[in-house]
């Protein structure tokens, strides 16, 4: 189901529906990323212009599409200067996520042994994503924050997820304690699509 026509948007359907036909997670999201890459740096796929407006206080999701046959959704996240997100995970669900315009950085982290009913993580790398990157997430190793890390620049990313994202948890610091975070459940909305 086509949220908003954009230009484009029957090639990047096509090329995510060849994707998710691959027999394997790993071929799945290996295809995706190298698809997504492509069209970004094409240019032929021109996401509509709400994506690149920003909502006050948080990064804005609107979803473009979510595909009734394969169950995947396809959503465009707007970060506005320094917006960003705790550590998180995507429920179990594999994703591939592009960076459209902009920059953003990704902390991976790895889930260490609990203490009681904390979480504890340890940061395992970052890179900082420009135009035309993509990356993907495949549990259990989906555990990460993304940031804007830029004082005046919005950024924009595509992420594509094996089915739809209405929610997530999120991972919180435990004042005092050192790589502890209380768990959380956090429903996600999506901002209007015009």
């Amino acid at each position: 189901m086509l949220t908003v026509e954009f230009p484009g948007c029957r090639k990047l359907i096509d090329a995510i529906d060849t994707a998710v036909s691959k027999p394997s997670t790993h071929e799945i999201t290996d295809s995706l990323r190298n698809s997504l890459c492509q069209l970004i740096r094409g240019q032929e796929v021109k996401l509509p212009d709400c994506v690149f407006e920003t909502v006050e206080g948080r990064y804005a999701r609107r979803e473009l599409y979510r595909s009734e046959d394969h169950d995947y959704c396809v959503v465009a996240m707007t970060w506005g200067p320094g917006q960003g997100t705790p550590i998180h995970d995507h429920c179990g669900m594999w994703c591939v996520e592009g960076v459209w315009s902009g920059a953003l950085e990704v902390v991976q982290y790895e889930r260490l042994a609990d203490e009681g009913s904390q979480w504890r993580f340890q940061p395992v790398g970052s890179i900082q994503a420009g135009p035309g990157s993509a990356g993907s997430l495949i549990p259990p190793h989906e555990y990460h924050t993304i940031r804007n890390p830029s004082d005046d620049a919005v950024a924009v990313s595509l992420h594509i997820y094996s089915g739809p994202m209405t929610h997530c948890a999120i991972f919180k610091p435990v004042v005092g304690a050192t790589q502890c975070y209380e768990r959380t459940d956090r429903q996600l909305g999506l901002d209007p699509v015009h």
